[in-house]
């Protein structure tokens, strides 16, 4: 545990380098690396999501890799292809930017439903197959994908499977007028400069320490029944929340949803140098686990009603241990 925290301070000093504000979004990046888990994103542009993974990246000794999606992009451009050697007269495989610790698919609405779909078996099974070939991808491996709220033309909505897929879900806020004053300042002094990276603080052996550790933080019985209570009510929410409010879910949260909030409160119990989980832990995580597993009917849309007022709600029908 010891070591971990130091590990941990390390990381959070060399991001606090360079990043200005933005906790949450510090918190949810960790907790997806320690967790072993991927991350969505969705801010309007200019919120320094990418600058946020490559710094991540850069801190860690990790390779960093960033996919722009777009409408045209295929599979291929993504796990890898097969290109043909006239010199050897045989064909060779070239690995796709996937193959890195840290991936950052850009706007992934806007890519095709085929090209979302390849990216599933690499993050789920940590291996891309080309030409009948498994490739196993490096460890750790994290997937930051990021997608913009406000601009929906020629996107294609990503299918639930493929949400529920993502560990955490998180929505970042514009910075406050201080923090947007901070980057302004550092900008002049340099420290944002695109070529100048933040020095490697732990290595990838340093991260693999922190996954290990987080796997043995103890989890009480009374918090597992707590999340898979919670994980209940979501997929029968009248009896506890009433029919009025109950008529606004569509789908309840899949078993994933425990699967994430078991990993996610040991990574942040780990976080806030702890050796067992609280159930303050899964109330801290309740949005960013369920936001994009609770799905709401399009009447709750129409009436302005947010998947977050309706969690809030179930987490108080359901008694704390």
């Amino acid at each position: 545990m010891a070591r971990a925290g130091q590990i941990l301070k390390v990381i959070s000093s060399a991001y606090s380098a360079k990043m200005v504000g933005q906790d949450r979004l510090r918190t949810s990046l960790l907790i997806s690396l320690i967790a072993g888990g991927h991350i969505l994103l969705e801010s309007v542009p200019g919120l320094a999501k990418t600058t946020a993974a490559s710094t991540l990246a850069d801190t860690v000794k990790a390779t960093f890799k960033r996919i722009q999606c777009t409408p045209d992009l295929l599979p291929s451009d993504i796990t890898g292809n097969q290109i043909y050697d006239a010199q050897t007269g045989s064909f060779r495989t070239v690995l796709g930017p996937v193959h890195a610790n840290f991936v950052l698919l850009d706007e992934i609405n806007r890519s095709s439903a085929k090209t979302q779909s390849a990216m599933l078996e690499a993050m789920q099974e940590h291996q891309t197959t080309i030409g009948g070939e498994v490739h196993h991808l490096p460890k750790p491996f994290l997937v930051i994908a990021t997608q913009n709220p406000i601009e929906q033309e020629g996107t294609y909505e990503l299918p639930e499977a493929q949400m529920d897929r993502f560990l955490l879900k998180e929505i970042v806020e514009y910075p406050s007028p201080a923090e947007e004053l901070e980057v302004l300042s550092r900008i002049d002094s340099g420290v944002l400069d695109p070529d100048r990276h933040v020095a490697s603080a732990v290595s990838l052996e340093d991260v693999q320490l922190l996954q290990d550790v987080a796997s043995r933080i103890y989890v009480d019985a009374a918090i597992r029944n707590y999340i898979v209570s919670i994980a209940y009510v979501t997929r029968n929410p009248a009896p506890y929340i009433g029919e009025e409010r109950a008529r606004f879910i569509k789908y309840g949260a899949s078993p994933r949803a425990s699967i994430a909030f078991l990993q996610a409160s040991r990574a942040l119990a780990l976080l806030n140098g702890r050796a067992h989980v609280l159930p303050e832990d899964i109330r801290t995580l309740r949005h960013v686990v369920l936001r994009h597993r609770v799905l709401l009917t399009f009447e709750a849309d129409a009436e302005g009603i947010r998947s977050e007022e309706i969690i809030d709600q179930i987490f108080a029908a359901v008694p704390t241990p």
